[in-house]
């Protein structure tokens, strides 16, 4: 339970920040969060509101980390998927894209499925 709350509370800081920057400043969050890979678009708003969401549903896992963990598994196959369909090719094809957000993303995704709570899950 101390693990599940110490990734709610990451969740809360990171998330919540950028949350906060994308959805009311994206010309600022294409340059601090996307490192200038991507134009300000509403698509930086949309981004935000999903990390509010991810946030909230942290906060609420403070006090039932079990129940919210769904949470954990939505981040765990977002940031998964968005490192092979994006980080990746832009790796190879030498095209911009956020390094440190892909940095973040690939310790979230090593980390994540030894804290999802798979026992109580598949019960």
């Amino acid at each position: 339970m101390i693990a599940l709350r110490i990734i709610y509370v990451l969740n809360i800081i990171v998330a919540g920040q950028i949350a906060i920057s994308a959805m009311f400043n994206p010309t600022k969050a294409a340059v601090t969060t996307f490192g200038s890979a991507y134009p300000p678009t509403e698509v930086i708003r949309l981004v935000g509101c999903l990390w509010l969401g991810i946030t909230i549903l942290s906060i609420l896992g403070l006090w039932k980390p079990i129940i919210f963990s769904p949470v954990l598994l939505l981040q765990l196959v977002y940031k998964g998927s968005w490192l092979l369909v994006v980080a990746l090719p832009a790796i190879r094809n030498d095209e911009p894209f956020p390094t440190g957000m892909a940095i973040f993303f690939v310790i979230w995704v090593l980390v994540l499925p030894f804290l999802i709570p798979w026992s109580v899950w598949l019960k």
